[in-house]
This record gives C-alpha cells, structure tokens and sequence, in this order.
C-alpha cells in the first residue's frame, strides 16, 4: 500500500499551479498542507490560510513529510533541499540548476539520512527520461543522449523556421506565453540545457560533472545570414546538448547549435516540444517526444514523482557507484560553421580542414573542423554578437586526439 504524503510546497508559480491543477483533478492519497510563496500580496484562487511567506513554517513542521521545491532562485532551492533531506523530508525538485551544481553532496545526503530526492521535472519536462536512465538503461552501454532539452529556445526557433519570424519577433513570442523568462540568457544563452545535460550525463555515465566545465553556447547571436545559409542548405537550426562516449574510459559533453538534416528525429520536434535521442549499444537507437515547457507537462512529471515517493522510490546512482573509471575529456574534434567578422576569429580557434568559405563585406563564413579543447578556451570570443557558431553533424578525431584517447582507452565508433 501506499503510504500518506503530507506536501510542503515551495513556489506557486506557473509549475506550481499546474501541479496543483492535476492534484486537484484526481483521487490521490497525498494532500498540500502548506505552500510557500513570496508575495503576500498577490490575488490567489485558495484559500489564504494554505500560503506562508515563512520558510521555517513548512521545514519545521513535523506533519509534512514531503516537500516540493518549485522556485527559481538555486541557491534558495539548495538551502532548502538540503535542510529537508537532512530533517528526514523526502524532495522533489525541478530546479536544475541546483540540482546540476550540488549533485554530489546531494547523493550523499541521501546515503546519510535514508532519503529521497527526485527530479524528473528538472530536466525534460514531460519526458522521463531520468527514470528511464535509473532503470531501463541502468545495466546498457550507452554510446551518446543527445536532443532539445529546452523548450524556449526551440519555440523560438520553430518560429523562425516555420513561419519566417524575426528572432526578436519569435522571442517575444516566446516570452508572453510565459516559455522564456523576461531575461531569456539562461534559455537562449545554453545554460538551461548545459545543467540538464550534467543531471542527464549523472544517470547516463556515472559522472557528477561540475557544469563550468561544460561548454555551452547559444541561439543569442543567430542572424539572418545563419537562417538563410541553413535554408539553402535545406536544414533546421536546433540547439543540441550532446553526452557521448569517445572511447571505453572517456565521455565529452557540450551544448551547441546544430544544423539538422530532415532525416534527424530533431527536424521536426517544434515549438516547446523536446526530443532526446538515446544511443544505446544493445538496444540500437531510441527517441523520447514529450512538451518539455508549460505547467501542466512539468506539472506531470512533478506529480509522477511525488507518486513514486509514496512507494519510497529512490534513485540508486548505479553507473556512479560502479566507478567505471569514465573520464571527462576535450579530446575531440567537431566539424562546425563559423560566421564571423574578424580573421582573428578564425585564427584564433584554430580552425583546420576547411572545406567551404565564403567572404563578402557584411557576412563571412567557414565550415571546418575545431577542437572542443579550443572552444572552451575560446568561449569570449564565441558569444561576441559578431560569432555565430553551430555544429555541423559530424564528430572527428586528429592524429593528436586519437592517440591521446588510446592512451585511456579504445575508440568507440571511430
């Protein structure tokens, strides 16, 4: 049987509303006894006395046994998990950016107090792809996961794409039906999925990776030049994090645009939709489809959460706690389109095996080969609203890589 959840929720926000609206619609043994929020002041549909501005009020309350974190602010979220976790509350979160910083401590924390923390909502709104991780690929040989992690930043480019819209027009689309915040940067900049993608690589691989050492750039700098050039070529605009296995004992990470052909499952996942791609060694290649923005579909994946709590659900971390020995590398080369203003650019980065260039006063561009090693190093220069960078499909290897990847372990796919 399923035992009793006693709710403390932390923000009433557009998710917060949407859990309570799917809660509300169905008979479940779980009640919200108290929810707290920032402004008093603000006209809310329930009734008065289930709100508190008082963090204490909820943590401290031996009736609640489960808290739901739902705010925006990490550090808030952290300090808040953190006392939970330790006082004997199981938690649900979906702030990924907390979740992505402080995931070690917070494994522990669980190990140590005998609790649970979850998070589905965190990283592809509707689609459960964490749990699908935990549990159907726990013991598979993952090659890559790949996809549209944020729904924002793809509604912008549906737009775009589909209906010919400006990208300021598409954003501020975007920004009033709620998708993308007031200051997109986090969405369009690449961050959002950059913290998704390390919770992902957590349950994928077994690595905590700190996140500053993932690179992340976005769709900001997107001009009209890059949308005709990808038009011509009969190819979408997407922003892609991709995990990926290069050899037995390393794994590269990056979040990047990406032209896509029409044969990629991520051609046609639109607007606030998003679409992960799992490369598995036994099971072949599998594709996740869900809305990844919106109240009610992260609402969803909150509740299914919540539910599995009710039936001490844990995750196990099985692919960390094995110590495969996997590493983090820059040992990679990526095959990209380059538009800038300056030869120094192009210089600078180190671009190889050129294989198309194009010149004129008002629009320059390159397609070659450059290290990962070099954009990381190199991200100032990549987010100057004159530098447009997107990978171009294809992952390759120098002599130089493959002799260093040799060294820690044997090539996959090579």
């Amino acid at each position: 049987m399923s035992k009793k959840l006693k709710i403390g929720l932390f923000g009433f926000g557009v998710v917060g509303q949407g859990l309570h609206d799917i809660i509300k619609a169905q008979n479940l043994n779980l009640e919200i006894v108290k929810i707290a929020i920032k402004n008093p002041e603000k006209k809310r549909t329930l009734d008065a006395h289930l709100f508190t501005t008082s963090h204490d009020e909820i943590l401290d309350n031996p009736e609640i046994n489960t808290i739901v974190e739902l705010i925006d602010d990490a550090d808030a979220a952290y300090n808040i998990t953190k006392r939970a976790l330790s006082s004997g509350k199981n938690v649900v979160s979906a702030n990924k950016k907390m979740i992505a910083t402080h995931l070690a401590e917070l494994v522990q924390l669980q190990e140590d107090y005998g609790t649970s923390l979850l998070y589905e909502g965190a990283v592809c709104g509707s689609i459960p792809i964490i749990r699908n991780l935990e549990e159907y690929y726990d013991n598979e040989l993952l090659h890559g996961i790949s996809g549209i992690f944020n729904g924002s930043s793809n509604y912008i480019l549906s737009k775009i794409f589909n209906e010919g819209a400006s990208y300021d027009a598409a954003l501020k689309e975007a920004q009033d039906l709620g998708f993308a915040e007031t200051n997109p940067i986090l969405d369009v900049g690449g961050y959002d999925p950059k913290f998704k993608l390390t919770i992902a690589t957590a349950h994928a691989y077994g690595l905590f990776l700190n996140p500053d050492k993932i690179l992340n750039i976005g769709i900001q700098n997107l001009s009209d030049a890059d949308i005709q050039y990808a038009k011509e070529k009969n190819y979408k605009i997407k922003l892609v994090p991709t995990t990926r296995k290069i050899s037995t004992k390393q794994v590269i990470t990056f979040v990047l645009p990406k032209f896509v052909k029409s044969d990629d499952f991520l051609y046609n996942v639109e607007n606030e939709y998003n679409g992960v791609t799992v490369q598995a060694a036994f099971a072949d290649k599998q594709f996740f489809f869900g809305k990844g923005a919106g109240g009610h579909p992260t609402g969803a994946a909150v509740l299914s959460d919540i539910a599995a709590l009710r039936y001490d659900y844990r995750y196990e971390y099985k692919k960390y706690k094995q110590q495969n020995g996997l590493i983090h590398t820059d040992k990679v080369s990526l095959e990209v389109y380059l538009r800038y203003q300056h030869e120094y650019t192009v210089e600078k980065l180190q671009i190889e095996n050129i294989s198309e260039r194009f010149s004129r006063n008002d629009y320059k561009y390159v397609i070659g080969s450059v290290s990962l090693k070099s954009l990381l190093e190199n991200k100032d220069i990549l987010v100057n609203k004159d530098v447009f960078i997107a990978q171009t499909g294809k992952i390759s290897y120098s002599e130089q890589d493959i002799k260093a990847i040799a060294e820690e372990g044997i090539l996959v796919n090579g």
